[in-house]
């Protein structure tokens, strides 16, 4: 019998990516953990004998220093794909020619730096525009996975500038952070944009059907802080309603989930942070066992090509219409999973 689909990605958030979201200094220097954290995670993804796509911010393939982790991740036939070059939430915001430059310089420092071209895309922060998505469609990118249909967009980000020290200015570059309660509204299933030039494919990232709430690993990281059991209960059961619902879950990792207190330091304001390394690996291993067990897991780009060939219903809103508003935020298409 065969067993339903499911896409496994990574977007390969660095140390000073993190702090710059933050406001901490330092961030300037581009300090990293690549050196650390991408051994834990090739380990794991071979354990399970799992290919996922992995999104490089072009920052850190441009600096030298980062290049062998990065080539591991290649070389171990992991597809590669652009999370934008300076890795800033407020993408959307970017002009038309600002877009361009940054898609441009990051294609060209991961193609340096690993070999790979990309053709998937995923924002810095979920955050997106028509612009982006044109600009993608031009590149002959194959996809777009920027949307994140949750409504809790908005109390993130409040947490975010409650531990953080921002100014209005940098607050209001901020301001779509995580997203609007609009995007909770969005398709859970992959659909098509349809540009002035074309369509392009989208593939949300997959949250709780009906209640919208995430549950990608970083969540079940938090959730652990309280209970275990609550963790592992909640995870299994929002991947039953995605069955229930028809949903190939399209799962999100980030370095985080795999690095804990004991390693970083720096980064004990990020949820989930308050765990040991170990203990934060162990529950990786059980919970990738959990999706191995239960799908035939994809990287986002032989997802996208089984989507495309109409085995996973598509969704087609209209795009034409829709602009930035003046909080950064995307006015809402026709919902629906």
């Amino acid at each position: 019998m065969t067993r339903p689909l499911a896409s496994l990605s990574l977007d390969l958030d660095n140390l000073w990516s993190y702090m710059k979201i933050h406001g901490d200094a330092g961030w300037e220097a581009f300090p990293s953990y690549l050196d650390l954290v991408v051994p834990r995670i090739l380990g794991v993804l071979e354990a399970h004998s799992l290919r996922i796509t992995v999104f490089v911010v072009g920052q850190d393939a441009a600096l030298s220093r980062n290049h062998n982790a990065l080539r591991m991740i290649a070389d171990a036939g992991h597809e590669i794909g652009n999370h934008s070059f300076h890795h800033e939430p407020w993408l959307h915001l970017y002009s038309p020619a600002e877009v361009a430059a940054e898609i441009d310089r990051a294609d060209n420092a991961i193609e340096d730096a690993t070999g790979r071209r990309p053709h998937g895309f995923r924002g810095p922060g979920y955050s997106l525009s028509q612009t982006v998505l044109e600009t993608l469609k031009a590149r002959d990118y194959a996809y777009d996975c920027s949307t994140f249909p949750t409504f809790i967009g908005p109390a993130a980000r409040a947490y975010y500038f409650l531990k953080s020290g921002f100014d209005r200015s940098e607050k209001s570059k901020r301001s779509n952070l995580f997203g609007s309660m609009r995007d909770g509204l969005r398709p859970l299933k992959p659909y098509q944009w349809a540009l002035d030039t074309g369509s392009l494919l989208e593939v949300p990232v997959t949250t709780m059907p009906v209640l919208r709430s995430p549950f990608h690993f970083s969540y079940a990281h938090w959730l652990a802080s309280f209970s275990e059991p609550l963790s592992q209960g909640y995870f299994n059961v929002a991947l039953r309603a995605c069955d229930i619902s028809g949903i190939a879950p399209s799962l999100l990792l980030h370095p985080l989930d795999f690095l804990g207190c004991d390693d970083v330091s720096e980064l004990a304001f990020f949820p989930g942070m308050d765990q040991t390394g170990a203990r934060k690996m162990t529950r990786m291993t059980r919970l990738l066992e959990a999706v191995s067990a239960r799908y035939d897991v994809l990287a986002m780009e032989d997802f996208a090509a089984t989507v495309i060939t109409g085995a996973v219903p598509v969704h087609r809103p209209n795009f034409d219409h829709l602009k930035t508003d003046a909080a950064g935020a995307m006015p809402m298409e026709a919902g629906g999973q």
